[in-house]
């Protein structure tokens, strides 16, 4: 995906981002899609959008991360659903601590967003997340 293929212009307040037919993932992640294009950053050459680690969802013990980062390259975004990620129990909260201890075996800061803080104010906590500041429910505050 390029940058060519979405709409990055401000939406108005009552305006709301719609993903293309063809975007292949959740509505949080188009939005911090759309929110790190905001902030200059480019697909492919700044972040990869669901990066395989570890042999990806196929391999026992890999994982697929919503945002791996090549610059910087120690950094890592997932979008936390609240119904999925905290609301179904325990074994998912812990899947995503585990990922999150995989990828700092690697050197990797793991950052989870929320995606009802996504609705609120986007750009900020993405921003947040750049900076490996991490305002999720789970994470290290």
């Amino acid at each position: 995906m390029t940058t060519r293929d979405f709409n990055i212009a401000q939406p108005s307040e009552k305006q709301i981002l719609q993903p293309p037919a063809d975007f292949p993932g959740s509505y949080p992640e188009y939005i911090t899609f759309v929110s790190l294009l905001r902030l200059g950053k480019r697909p492919d050459v700044d972040f990869i959008y669901q990066s395989r680690q570890m042999g990806g969802r196929i391999d026992k013990g890999g994982l697929v991360i919503d945002f791996s980062f090549i610059d910087p390259p120690d950094l890592a975004i997932n979008i936390q659903g609240v119904y999925y990620h905290y609301e179904q129990g325990s074994v998912n909260i812990a899947k995503d601590l585990i990922a999150r201890e995989q990828l700092a075996s690697q050197g990797v800061t793991l950052i989870f967003v929320d995606d009802i803080d996504l609705e609120q104010n986007p750009e900020y906590f993405i921003r947040e997340a750049l900076n490996y500041r991490d305002h999720s429910r789970i994470g290290a505050g």
